[in-house]
């Protein structure tokens, strides 16, 4: 199993045990990485002025005309797709690193768990002191499991990944169409139960409203940290997905359809030509069968729209990567290419993202809770992301990693790297 992912390979045994330096960085992915930044920002700007409990209840009828539109385009085009890609991007990670450490030789095993337990920290950091809709935790969870496939050749682990992501999908949309056709009448008692679940969820929304459009931080912190457990099997269902999404992502980079796209033209055909439109597809037929869920009184109706969803947004997300590597190739490649600095500080700036989005919208930072309309919402997204691109860029000028990057590495190293530029290992 071979990739292209460095041109120094002569120099990779003294350097798989130290992180990667700059000129043995595969530059599409980072590029990749400040993409899904983008997106990962207009999506969550939603819920840093909205109750996490209200995710899965598709969008908001209320909204103004064109508030409207631009959340429907984000909900089909951007919701759903972006942690996918993300997550996609966290598995090509995991193989990057899985082949520096056979060239040299180490210990990859224990490398990776410590590096997942740093990851696993930092997520617990940002779910339970900064905002709950954190991804971390799953990653750093999914990253354990995905040592289980390590030696699988990359055609099984591309395999499994799609049966882990697919397959309950697929499921899901059966069920949706069983309900469907025979839905099954209420009973008493189960009506009773029912009622008591939707009244201590409705509670919990409302402690969420509480806390965090007026509330103080350590308000928000306890009911923060009453999300976390009260959704613990919401994220382990969801790692079954995330784990199949990064199975796929270590193909692709173990295949060379990233390193070396111009090798896999036929691949990147179907997926800028064929997976693609099919996704954008499901996805419509999505919002024809609804695009606010009640799941109370019609169930089969919420079910059937987000299976077909889930079955969109990979073949969408996948669709995203395959025309970036495309545009990378043309004269655009230098524009997106001004994203690779955001993207080698992909976790520090995820992690302000939800800084900055809490101390605007919740009670202990400006309070702006319910108060600014989407298209402002997104607009400021725009806005951030322009400054993180420059900040970025400005920061590495100086610095080898992003801050958080640094104590990552720390935590998978089991020391402190150089943080200067001046320090950096040169290609």
């Amino acid at each position: 199993m071979t990739t292209q992912v460095s041109s120094t390979r002569s120099r990779e045994h003294a350097s798989a045990a130290v992180p990667v330096a700059a000129g043995e960085r595969v530059v599409s992915l980072d590029v990749l990485r400040g993409f899904a930044l983008l997106g990962i920002g207009l999506m969550n700007v939603e819920y840093f002025s909205r109750p996490l409990r209200d995710m899965g209840q598709g969008l908001d009828p209320s909204l103004p005309p064109v508030d409207y539109a631009l959340a429907w385009l984000v909900y089909v085009f951007v919701q759903g797709k972006f942690w996918i890609l993300f997550s996609l991007l966290f598995g090509m990670g995991f193989a990057v690193l899985d082949e520096r450490a056979r060239v040299a030789g180490i210990d990859f095993r224990t490398l990776y768990l410590r590096r997942a337990a740093g990851l696993m920290l930092i997520g617990l950091v940002h779910a339970l002191l900064i905002w709950a809709g954190d991804i971390l935790v799953t990653y750093a969870l999914g990253a354990v499991v995905m040592l289980w496939f390590r030696d699988a050749e990359p055609a099984r682990q591309g395999r499994w990944g799609a049966a882990l992501y697919g397959v309950p999908a697929l499921a899901l949309l059966l069920m949706a169409g069983m309900m469907w056709v025979s839905p099954e009448p209420a009973q008493a008692d189960q009506s009773a139960s029912e009622a008591a679940r939707l009244a201590l969820e409705e509670a919990r929304r409302a402690e969420e409203v509480v806390a965090y459009s007026g509330g103080s931080w350590w308000d928000a912190v306890l009911v923060r940290g009453r999300f976390f457990i009260d959704n613990l099997d919401e994220t382990l269902v969801f790692e079954v997905f995330a784990l199949g999404i990064f199975l796929m992502g270590a193909w692709l980079l173990r295949s060379g359809a990233i390193t070396d796209p111009g090798a896999h033209l036929r691949l990147h055909r179907v997926l800028r030509f064929v997976a693609l439109p099919a996704g954008v597809g499901l996805a419509l037929a999505s919002v024809l069968v609804a695009t606010r869920f009640d799941w109370e009184t019609d169930g089969a109706r919420a079910l059937l729209a987000m299976s077909l969803m889930l079955l969109a947004s990979p073949l969408m997300s996948l669709g995203y990567l395959s025309w970036t590597l495309r545009a990378l190739q043309t004269r655009v490649g230098r524009m997106l290419g001004a994203l690779a600095p955001a993207g080698r500080m992909a976790l520090t700036n995820y992690l302000l993202q939800s800084l900055v989005g809490t101390l605007v919208f919740y009670g202990y930072g400006l309070g702006l809770w319910g108060r600014v309309p989407r298209r402002w919402e997104l607009l400021g997204v725009v806005v951030l992301f322009a400054i993180q691109v420059a900040a970025s860029r400005l920061w590495l000028s100086h610095f080898r990693f992003g801050p958080v990057e640094w104590l990552w590495r720390a935590c998978t190293y089991g020391r402190f790297p150089p943080m200067r530029a001046t320090s950096a290992l040169t290609p």
